[in-house]
């Protein structure tokens, strides 16, 4: 398997913006500890290149994004079963140049992917408005608050992260729930990456 160190240099090569950056160490902590908490501790480092590389050809090529990463990811030296989870997050979204991925979450850690990855966003983007810029401090009714408006880091598609709930057979609160603790558990580590 891919080591750590060797993802993140593979992710670095086609994503340069602090911002995509930050974002796929956000998921890779956080996949991470949904690993632990779903008893997938043995695969936590699994879990989290995964996170780690879900978006690396979004940054070079967001209208082919999850049909460029096979490509990517193949010339890095990933592993077939990397690839599809990668590709799996974009599951039942049309790209920009038109084409509807079809590649489905079908494990565990494939789901988890797919419903956390907006949400982690939506997140970052309710604690940037804190005083605190922190998650740490924030209280689950308060993120549903920003949740429900529309309006609100509007690019966080709510469709795909209620779809993520649904493929993992949780309720919207239980996803909010532990998306916010994993978050609020892992920013030291999110920024001792960064």
């Amino acid at each position: 398997m891919i080591t750590r160190d060797e993802a993140f240099t593979l992710l670095t090569r086609y994503n340069k913006d602090p911002f995509h950056i930050r974002h796929a160490v956000t998921v890779e902590e956080v996949m991470k500890w949904y690993a632990n908490e779903l008893g997938y501790k043995d695969e936590a480092e699994y879990w989290g290149i995964v996170g780690l590389l879900h978006d690396i050809d979004f940054e070079l090529y967001p209208d082919e994004h999850c049909l460029k990463a096979p490509e990517l990811l193949k010339e890095g030296g990933v592993s077939d079963d990397i690839i599809h989870a990668v590709c799996s997050h974009g599951y039942g979204i049309t790209v920009g140049n038109g084409t509807t991925i079809d590649v489905e979450p079908t494990r565990e850690m494939e789901k988890v992917l797919f419903a956390a990855d907006e949400l982690t966003g939506l997140i970052w983007a309710a604690a940037l408005m804190r005083p605190s810029q922190s998650t740490k401090d924030m209280e689950l009714k308060s993120l549903k608050k920003k949740y429900k408006s529309k309006g609100f880091a509007a690019g966080c598609s709510r469709e795909v992260i209620e779809r993520g709930a649904d493929q993992l057979g949780w309720d919207l609160d239980k996803l909010l729930t532990l998306t916010l603790k994993a978050m609020a558990e892992t920013e030291d580590a999110i920024v001792s990456k960064l």
